[in-house]
């Protein structure tokens, strides 16, 4: 491993975090476990090799481990640590910090967890009053995550939520056009089961990128 050859707390992370894609493989942990496989569809721009070696890299470091799912499935996955997971509020503060730089020439769409982020990212709670507590399932391209507004961040895990007040379906570019680009909720491809004005209000407790600070 490479170093700075600097004891500052900053450079030393940098020295476990800072190689290309490392901070993008921690991000597609963050909400839960994964396969290889679930990570190259994570991040579909780096080649195997690449990921392999940074998975390697980041399990030497502690940051990630190698774990299975439970029966039948029996599949090896990477999972953050418990010093991994200590990551989570830096990298939400570093996606509010990015809000406002240029998007990548082309564009390029989100990715399901990457938008899950972005929702933890852009939470306001002062908009959540009556919701704090509330459970919301929130599928995407049939992924379906638990989330739970709450009276400081909202909480979000990967997996099929229990007994939700809600359950919203639908695809990352039309939860992204009702939520920040105008589109009415009537007219987007977008299924609610359960308290339809309950789900309408957990729409509204996201900022607008260009609103953070």
């Amino acid at each position: 491993m490479r170093s700075y050859g600097d004891p500052c707390g900053i450079a030393r992370a940098l020295e476990i975090v800072g190689e290309r894609w490392a901070l993008l493989v921690v991000r597609e942990l963050l909400l839960g476990p994964k396969r290889f496989t679930d990570l190259r569809a994570g991040l579909p721009h780096v080649g195997p090799d690449v990921l392999s070696q940074r998975l390697r890299e980041l399990e030497q470091a502690g940051v990630i481990r190698r774990g299975k799912l439970p029966p039948p499935a029996g599949s090896q996955v990477y999972e953050l640590t418990d010093w991994g997971r200590r990551l989570e509020p830096v990298l939400l503060r570093l996606g509010r910090w990015g809000s406002r730089a240029p998007f990548p020439p082309g564009g390029g769409k989100l990715g399901v967890d990457s938008l899950v982020l972005t929702l933890k990212t852009l939470y306001d709670p002062s908009r959540a009053d009556g919701l704090i507590g509330s459970v919301f399932e929130l599928s995407l391209d049939g992924q379906p995550f638990e989330l739970r507004p709450a009276s400081e961040r909202l909480e979000a895990a990967r997996g099929a939520a229990r007994d939700p007040q809600a359950t919203i379906a639908t695809d990352p570019g039309t939860l992204e056009a009702v939520l920040w680009h105008g589109r009415p909720l009537r007219s987007a491809e977008l299924t609610i089961v359960g308290d339809r004005r309950a789900a309408q209000r957990f729409l509204r407790l996201f900022l607008p990128p260009s609103a953070e600070s």
